[in-house]
């Protein structure tokens, strides 16, 4: 080896910190980790294979991290690459955040929200939302989609805005807030038979159930499974849209959430289950990137307002 050589060898190699990244970076890392690809995160980014392979050696050598290795003919992001990712996303809605003014006119506004609901709470708050909003910004619009069991990545994608649901994820970017309570409540058509007079007399009858798809069954009829509790179900169906019509003019039972007594079973008889059950809560669920948004923090304030109408009557266990 020449002396020059030996000199290029023994010589340090500058150490990148945290102060050359930059958005550019960022939306990088979340691109390729989306797009499992080189490729077509280039095209995503609009610039070239080259600019982005550059790029990301500079990334990786600032977090000390491979972020992306070779599977098949394509790429797989690290774990680290994947939990950068996600705050890579919060970061870059900061950033977005402080180049813009916190105030808004909702008057002005022109957007569809998009909100994860199941029929239930879509059904006792959705409607008076949408009235709400309309009211102060006439261009919103709502676009409602099933939330099922919402996932961390419904929100992390931005696939929704806003979920609702007793089942908030279990994720460090996922913020929820209990909105009420309600409890269950057994339904009957008092046309044809009366209320069960005992547990005994409710485990003898037949009921009628709801089974999200893919068979997901309520929470309340997994905990009495859980306790031993067995009841025949002679018919399921994917949401309380479908319970009236197989409990009108049958001796059939359904456990459904007692808030939907001024709305969907207003036509029903009900009593108190003959057992103790937990309360069914319920959640506003978001990402932690809206946190601060003041068009976000707009929404669910008016979610709240909603919830106090409804339960400005006794009929849920408000938490606002």
């Amino acid at each position: 080896m020449s002396k020059f050589d030996r000199s290029a060898a023994a010589a340090p190699s500058p150490t990148p910190d945290h102060t050359h990244l930059d958005g550019h970076l960022l939306a990088l890392l979340i691109a390729v980790t989306e797009e499992g690809s080189i490729t077509r995160a280039a095209e995503r980014l609009g610039v070239t294979q080259s600019a982005v392979s550059h790029l990301l050696g500079k990334l990786r050598a600032i977090v000390g991290d491979p972020l992306f290795v070779k599977s098949g003919r394509g790429i797989v992001a690290t774990a680290r690459a994947e939990a950068l990712a996600v705050q890579a996303r919060v970061l870059l809605e900061d950033m977005r955040r402080f180049a813009t003014a916190p105030a808004f006119d909702p008057a002005a506004l022109r957007t569809t929200f998009t909100i994860a609901a199941n029929d239930f709470q879509r059904d006792l708050l959705l409607p008076r939302l949408l009235a709400r909003l309309r009211a102060a910004a006439p261009g919103v619009a709502l676009r409602v989609i099933p939330s099922d069991i919402p996932t961390p990545e419904m929100l992390r994608d931005a696939h929704c805005h806003l979920a609702i649901s007793p089942r908030p994820p279990d994720a460090s970017d996922i913020l929820h807030k209990r909105l009420f309570e309600d409890s269950y409540q057994v339904f009957y058509d008092a046309a044809v038979r009366e209320a069960p007079a005992s547990l005994a007399d409710y485990l003898a009858a037949e009921h009628v159930t709801v089974v999200y798809e893919p068979r997901r069954a309520l929470d309340f009829d997994q905990g009495l499974a859980t306790r031993g509790i067995e009841r025949r179900f002679v018919a399921t169906v994917p949401g309380f849209a479908g319970i009236p019509s197989f409990l009108r003019g049958s001796a059939l039972l359904a456990t459904v959430p007692g808030l939907l007594r001024s709305s969907l079973m207003r036509d029903f008889a009900s009593c108190e289950l003959p057992l103790t059950a937990p309360p069914l809560p319920m959640y506003a669920i978001w990402h932690l990137r809206d946190r601060h948004d003041p068009v976000h923090c707009w929404l669910r304030a008016e979610l709240e307002a909603v919830v106090g109408e409804v339960g400005s009557g006794g009929a849920m266990r408000s938490a606002v």
